[in-house]
């Protein structure tokens, strides 16, 4: 499998001019946001359009209400079912632009009204942890993608470029370590358990190659 078999086979999951959403997912720092990014690239940023699924985190002052702010990153944690309505107006393709949430790393938090989906858009590519998640608002989601793709990054890998992340944010390293590997874990737990669910699984050699930052 190479970098252009994906191009190819996302190109193809728009049929007849109909606009196609192509679920990438996988654990945290797997490389989703890299390879969602890459496609979009790669095929055309007009035609294709990257809508990301943390735009749907809950703020820090709703966690606090609902005294969450420590698993900021579990699937309850997330507006599911808001996403799982933008994805379904994304398909009904009713509307010249539609904006979606963004997500802003220096702050931790959503952004509404962030990114603009153009009409002209046929595929988009939304990345998240959860999209085949079976319990909670979840399974909403799944239907609404075309196909979903897994980023099977090896964990060895993925743990470093985590924790390296978090630091590049602001974390010190014990902070940067505690949580990649306490509270991301559960979640990678939760994710990897989605697996098998996947269209396609993106091979570790594949995610390593687009090198990057990881996401």
């Amino acid at each position: 499998m190479t970098f252009d078999d994906l191009v190819r086979r996302a190109k193809a999951l728009v049929k007849d001019g109909r606009r196609a959403v192509l679920g990438i997912t996988g654990a945290p720092a797997a490389g989703k946001t890299t390879l969602a990014e890459e496609l979009v690239k790669a095929i055309d940023s007009e035609w294709a359009a990257h809508v990301p699924m943390d735009g749907f985190h809950l703020a820090d002052v709703e966690l606090s209400r609902l005294g969450r702010r420590d698993a900021k990153g579990a699937p309850d944690t997330f507006d599911a079912l808001g996403y799982a309505a933008l994805l379904k107006r994304l398909h009904d393709d009713e509307d010249d632009v539609i904006y979606a949430p963004g997500f802003e790393r220096v702050i931790e938090q959503p952004v509404a009204g962030a990114i603009p989906v153009f009409r002209s858009a046929r595929l988009i590519v939304s990345e998240g942890n959860y999209l085949l998640v079976g319990d909670g608002p979840w399974p909403k989601v799944a239907p609404l993608l075309t196909e979903v793709w897994y980023a099977d990054l090896d964990q060895e890998e993925r743990i470093t470029r985590l924790i390296d992340r978090h630091r590049r944010f602001g974390k010190d390293e014990a902070d940067a370590v505690e949580w990649a590997t306490g509270t991301d874990e559960r979640n990678a737990q939760i994710i990897l358990a989605t697996r098998e669910r996947a269209d396609l699984i993106v091979p570790a050699a594949l995610l390593r190659d687009l090198g990057t930052p990881p996401a």
